[in-house]
Formats: structure tokens, sequence, C-alpha cells
């Protein structure tokens, strides 16, 4: 063997040792063993295209017709048999508290053709099993909260251990998640958050000069590509009636960093894949505070 054929095998060798079956950097140490088969090496799948945003008839009930918008995928799952995935319940995309609602654990990690350079946070896929014994065949919907580092095939959704087992028979959640990779079907559908308005959690470390905000659950397309901000008049506390462009953080954050301290009240304009905006007028108050949530009063169609 070669130095160089050598120096290759060891390459090899280490990305097998520190592989898992996690989907996030951040979260692959902390990964819980499930007794499931170990998942290959990571590799280079074939390319594959961004599902199209879900279409104004996208909707929660179950379809036999494979065409009717399904494409196929690879399922695995992560974190404990019942959890949310990551073991502190966020994600690559900047969520808080999967494990509730409305989240309620039923997230995925998705590799980038659906995560989208985080652009594609807070998607919803409807996903179903067909093939293994203990599939119910029956639709579930997952939300990308995370990004799949190490993805399997062209399409591959990492899931929650409670979204993997969700899509089982009843009473053989436990059995299909011990299968640990399977194929699925999925397709993009509409977010739907009854009950909710798009809402903006100030991140911690915000201040005068640096302002992060969290976007979330945003009905439709439930992804954000563009927020941007008005400030107020220090003298009368009126918008200023100029939007300034905020720059995607990581995640479903959101920032703008400034010389001069930002005046609010803000007003926040989000934009998502389908291009439809939405303005919450005033939304963050003048006093507002790092590490608190503000909801509007405005939701997407």
């Amino acid at each position: 063997m070669s130095l160089s054929s050598r120096a290759v095998a060891a390459a090899l060798l280490c990305l097998l040792v520190a592989h898992g079956t996690s989907c996030s950097k951040q979260h692959k140490t902390g990964h819980k063993a499930h007794a499931a088969p170990t998942t290959p090496p990571p590799g280079t799948p074939p390319a594959a295209t961004t599902p199209p945003p879900p279409s104004s008839t996208s909707n929660s009930s179950s379809s036999s017709n494979a065409g009717d918008g399904w494409l196929n995928a690879r399922a695995t799952w992560y974190g404990a048999p019942n959890g949310a995935g990551p073991d502190d319940n966020g994600g690559a995309c900047g969520f808080k508290g999967v494990n509730l609602p409305p989240f309620s654990a039923m997230t995925s990690c998705g590799n980038e053709p659906l995560f989208k350079d985080g652009k594609g946070c807070g998607s919803c896929y409807q996903i179903r099993c067909l093939a293994h014994p203990a599939c119910s065949g029956i639709p579930e919907t997952v939300i990308i909260t995370d990004m799949n580092y190490y993805p399997v095939a062209p399409y591959h959704l990492d899931l929650s251990g409670t979204a993997f087992g969700a899509m089982a028979k009843d009473g053989r959640n436990d059995e299909l998640r011990h299968a640990g990779i399977i194929d699925i079907q999925f397709k993009r559908v509409a977010c739907q958050y009854p009950g909710l308005t798009v809402t903006f959690h100030i991140e911690r470390g915000s201040n005068p000069n640096y302002l992060a905000v969290l976007v979330e659950y945003s009905n439709g397309d439930g992804d954000v590509v563009q927020v941007d901000l008005m400030e107020s008049r220090a003298e009368d506390g009126e918008p200023t009636g100029v939007w300034e462009p905020m720059r995607e953080s990581w995640g479903s954050i959101w920032r703008m960093d400034t010389r001069r301290p930002l005046q609010g009240p803000f007003s926040l304009r989000v934009t998502n894949e389908s291009g439809k905006t939405l303005v919450a007028d005033q939304v963050i108050p003048a006093d507002w505070q790092p590490d608190s949530v503000y909801s509007s009063i405005v939701q997407f169609d």
C-alpha cells in the first residue's frame, strides 16, 4: 500500500469512528444508542433538487398515490426513543423547546436540499412509510428544525425518536424504531399553527447595537428567506418609514449590527420562500429585553 493510500484509509477510519447517527454536529457526541444498525459512513449521495413550496391544495389527508407529490427518501432517528432529537431540545435552526407544543417533538433534521443552509428551517413535510411490516402508511407531519450533516441518500430525514415512531402501527413504535434506517416517502405541505401568530424571540446577547431575532410559527411555507427592520423616531416613537435588511445569522435567526444604538419600537417585515411578505408593525417595544418573546397580531394566510 502506498503512503497516499494509507493516508486515505486512515482518514476513512477516522470518519467511521467519529460518525454517529445524530444529524447535527453540535449534538453528535450526545447521541444515545438505540440498538439500530450502524448508519453507513459519510459519503456524497447524488445531488437532489429542493422540494417545491407547498401548494395551496396541500393538506394532511392520506394519499395512496406515490405520484401525488410524494418523493422517496431514507429516514433514520436519533436521541431518546420518545424524545425530540437533540438533548437540549433545540437544533441548528435555533428553535427552542421543540419537545413542547406546537412542535411537540415532531421534528427532523434535513440534509441540504431540505435544510437549505438554514432557509429551510420551519418547513413542514408529511412523511409516511410503507415497506416495513410495522409501518402504518398514515402520513405524519414533521418540521425541519436541524441540519443533517451526514446524509445517506439524496433526501435524508434524520427524525426525532418520536417522529420516527409515529409512522408505526399502534403498539409497534419500538419495533419500527429498531429498524434504524428505512425507506420512506415525503412531501412538502403547508405549515399550520392554529391560534398562533408569527412570533419573534430576542436572542440572548442582544443589545442596543446588536439585535438578533428568531422568527417562528409561520403558517404556509413555514420558512423565512428575508427579514427587514424598521426603527422608530426618538422624538415621537413613530415608524421612520425606512426598511433596513437584516442578515441571516444562522438557522432561523436574523440579526442587525450597528455602530449607533438602534431606536425602538421595531417593525419587522418577513418574507417567505414563495415571496409573500408580512409586516408586524412595532412588534418589538422600545424597552425590549434579551431572551424575551414578542408575538405579533399577524399571520401568513
